[in-house]
């Protein structure tokens, strides 16, 4: 266990307050029911401590927007968490709901606090840019395939993809046929591509 796994939800509250502080937040604990408020200028800024990131948490996140400009959720920093696939797709989630993130950390007797997300507009431009391959290879695949033959939400099952379906086709033009040229195959209608 490292030292993060003895945090209380409380003991993220100073980090994050003088964190806010550092950059020019007035801030308050536990005002109508959020966790933390902070003001600055005409920016109000809401903050839910919570020692995971969760959808309880991220709800109440959402919530917070109908009443503050910035939101950010504040948890602990657990290191071999931040190296998954699912916690990248929890970060993606928080970047498309526009929530920030906070990572509070113990090092010695000082916590640390870093901003790991920025609660800033989401661009589905930008996203979709940086993206770009796989929405090419997913349009691509669906383009391919000549059916429906897969049952959605089926998990431990083979998948019937385009490359799959042409080589069943190959055989069942092989087997009924005989050997053929690549040029017969196709001419029979295999994919010009995979043939």
């Amino acid at each position: 266990m490292g030292e993060n796994d003895h945090i209380l939800e409380r003991d993220l509250y100073a980090p994050v307050k003088d964190y806010l502080v550092s950059r020019g937040y007035s801030v308050k604990g536990e005002v109508e029911h959020c966790d933390i408020v902070a003001v600055k200028g005409d920016t109000l800024l809401a903050v839910e401590m919570k020692l995971t990131l969760n959808l309880d948490v991220i709800l109440q996140a959402v919530l917070r927007q109908r009443i503050a400009d910035l939101v950010y959720i504040a948890v602990p920093k657990k290191g071999k968490l931040l190296f998954t696939k699912r916690w990248k797709n929890i970060c993606h989630l928080l970047r498309r709901l526009e929530i920030g993130l906070l990572l509070v950390s113990i090092r010695g007797e000082r916590f640390l606090v870093e901003e790991a997300l920025d609660a800033k507009p989401f661009s589905r431009e930008v996203s979709r840019a940086v993206s770009g391959r796989k929405r090419t290879s997913l349009i691509k695949e669906f383009e391919a395939r000549n059916g429906d033959h897969n049952t959605g939400g089926s998990t431990g099952k083979k998948i019937i993809t385009s490359y799959r379906e042409n080589a069943i086709h190959i055989a069942v033009l092989l087997k009924k046929n005989g050997q053929l040229s690549i040029t017969q195959l196709k001419e029979l209608g295999t994919d010009e591509k995979k043939t």
